[in-house]
């Protein structure tokens, strides 16, 4: 295919539609849509985008007139397709431009409405693997739909798997490429019917055969069509799109570098461009033949040229020709239509905030369970570390001469250390495709991006707490730590607390940050800066710089450190060797009790203990309540 591309509006069979269109123009940055059936009218006008493409797209003046049917959009990069459909579904960033109206039936859209108008099937599926068929479109039916009965969302959910022969894999896990499942094609129209599920009458599909093999895209296209004969509007953007498709579509609208070149039934195409002196050869692919006509080679300036100018003359013998003309008579009768009908919206009877909420927390926790390995490595990760250090260490000895007060340090050290960097590595293992799933559920209007944050958030708190019991139990009462129960409950809760404001860090790292590798290196980072600068472990922190004590109040280190070596020294009585000597004999004999390390290392530590636990336990509210203001913003950011 040529730079150029173009658009394909295919659908059910009409030599001319019943009914008129309305006027989409674009002006400035971008092509613009008007959509006409008995029930739904589109139109937009003054239609201004700049969006995604190194250069404009454009479209000046451009009209487009498409029946209520499915619509094909063959393109290659930068002729303005995507932007076509991110503009209608709403999903262009708010960091671009975006001026003109939009009317459906006659009523003017708000830029908020649009996805409540439309369906919008991007290229890639984001399904969670580790759910079946079945439940992937439940819970989707969940969020959609409020207060039905059981059976009723289940009727809805096998209607829906009927209607798009999915029937057969209902109980089958999605699957991905490590796991198996199902195939290509049927993931692509599980995500198909995800969207039929809040009964759109609009769909917008970018590219729906991408990676699928030359069957399966036609079935995939065949299907649509089926769709669009069932009461729709189907707008579809398709790469090479196989000849026995081409009397498919009911209308075709051909765009080069977002210039309107063509847009006509495909009789319409073909006297149009033989017209133009090039008719399609016998045996060709008409796609295949228009779509390189009106591309521009840019192999070489003098073929580049050549083609643009071939281009040009294809697009102003379109503005010239009787099909064009009569688009526009066609746009200015609709204009005085008097009987409109409302606005066809999507289903908007959805659930209230919290139901979402548990309708997420156990979709979360079910793909979870049903990934082993994801749940093993979550509870076992800290515990490898603590084998490792007791197989090390073996038992602390209560002899300064031996280690006693330096094995200690160093235990405490790597257990601040180490408990939030296997946080981390759990949410940015996990996370990430959750992420994914939020943007585009979110930008279909299911719920926000910040409930499924919330959700993983409370999914991970039991884990967490029997990840941190198994750890401590283990390492604690094997390591010879300071025999009492009260204290092993102490620092356990002291190390469940950073193990979670590692893994919360990282949650709120990944809403701004969209490389998992990048939030890894940052949360590291931070963890060995917090560490040096608060614990008081490396260096006393009453010896330090006033910046960087000052900024010593800012780590959860700090207090987390305070807590372990209070709860671990305090009450402590040393040997130093076995005539038990003294500093005079011995200058390593200095702590000779605990409390003596808790006043050289952090003075005071005693009185605030409990002080430490509350604003130990308090980074976490903040980072959720931060975590939940970045993803409110990744709202408006992330378009897709």
């Amino acid at each position: 295919m040529g730079h150029g591309g173009g658009c394909l509006l295919q659908g059910a069979l009409h030599p001319e539609p019943p009914w008129p269109a309305l006027p989409l123009q674009a002006s400035a940055l971008t092509q613009l849509l008007c959509l006409r059936s008995p029930q739904k009218v589109i139109e937009a006008t003054n239609f201004f985008s700049e969006h995604g493409c190194k250069g404009p797209s454009l479209l000046p003046g451009g009209h487009f007139l498409f029946s209520a049917s499915p619509v094909d959009a063959s393109q290659v990069h930068c002729s303005g397709k995507t932007t076509l459909l991110d503009a209608m579904s709403g999903r262009l960033r708010r960091t671009g431009t975006f001026l003109g109206e939009v009317f459906m039936n006659g009523r003017l859209l708000h830029r908020d409405q649009f996805q409540d108008c439309f369906s919008y099937v991007q290229q890639s599926d984001t399904l969670l693997s580790n759910l079946t068929v079945r439940e992937t479109l439940r819970y989707a039916a969940l969020l959609a739909v409020r207060r039905c009965s059981p059976g009723f969302l289940q009727k809805k959910v096998d209607a829906v798997m009927v209607e798009l022969s999915l029937s057969h894999v209902a109980d089958r896990l999605i699957g991905n490429y490590n796991l198996g499942g199902i195939s290509n094609g049927e993931r692509r129209r599980v995500s198909i019917a995800a969207q039929l599920l809040q009964d759109p009458k609009v769909m917008l599909f970018d590219e729906p055969t991408t990676g699928l093999d030359c069957m399966t895209a036609n079935q995939i296209v065949v299907l649509l069509a089926e769709l669009a004969r069932r009461n729709r509007i189907v707008i579809i953007t398709i790469h090479q799109p196989r000849s026995e498709l081409f009397q498919l579509f009911d209308k075709i609208a051909i765009l080069s570098y977002g210039e309107l070149v063509f847009c006509g039934t495909p009789v319409e195409m073909l006297d149009f461009f033989n017209g133009c002196n090039y008719p399609c050869p016998e045996h060709s692919n008409p796609f295949d033949f228009y779509m390189d006509l009106t591309s521009v080679d840019t192999q070489s300036k003098e073929r580049e040229m050549e083609t643009y100018k071939r281009v040009q003359m294809i697009e102003s013998a379109y503005k010239e020709s009787a099909i064009y003309h009569k688009t526009l008579e066609n746009i200015e009768r609709a204009k005085h239509l008097k009987t409109l009908s409302t606005v066809p919206f999507k289903t908007k009877d959805s659930p209230g905030a919290l139901s979402k909420l548990g309708v997420l927390l156990r979709r979360v926790t079910r793909n979870l369970l049903r990934n082993k390995l994801a749940v093993i490595m979550r509870l076992v990760q800290n515990l490898i570390m603590g084998l490792f250090v007791v197989f090390y260490l073996l038992r602390v000895q209560n002899d300064v001469l031996k280690g006693a007060v330096q094995d200690r340090v160093g235990l405490l050290y790597q257990f601040v250390g180490a408990t939030p960097y296997t946080g981390m590595l759990n949410a940015v293992n996990l996370f990430p495709v959750l992420r994914a799933v939020s943007d585009q559920e979110s930008q279909d209007g299911l719920y926000q991006k910040w409930q499924m944050l919330l959700a993983y958030v409370l999914h991970v708190l039991p884990f967490s707490v029997i990840a941190t019991m198994m750890f401590s139990s283990v390492c604690y009462w094997t390591l010879g730590l300071y025999p009492e129960v009260a204290r092993f409950g102490y620092f356990s809760a002291a190390l469940l607390a950073p193990h979670l404001i590692g893994e919360f860090l990282s949650l709120v790292l990944l809403g701004m940050v969209q490389n998992p590798n990048v939030v890894n290196s940052m949360v590291a980072l931070l963890s060995v800066a917090g560490i040096f600068v608060g614990s008081g472990l490396i260096r006393n922190t009453e010896e330090m710089s006033l910046p960087f004590k000052i900024l010593s109040y800012f780590t959860f280190q700090k207090y987390c450190s305070e807590i372990l070596i209070v709860n671990e020294f305090y009450g402590q009585n040393f040997i130093c060797g076995s005539s038990n000597g003294s500093v005079t004999t011995n200058p390593m004999c200095a702590f000779t009790q605990g409390i003596q390390f808790i006043e050289r290392t952090c003075p005071g530590a005693t009185s605030r203990f409990t002080t430490n636990f509350l604003i130990l336990y308090a980074f976490i509210p903040v980072l959720v309540i931060l975590g939940i203001v970045v993803f409110k913003v990744r709202d408006h950011l992330i378009s897709r």
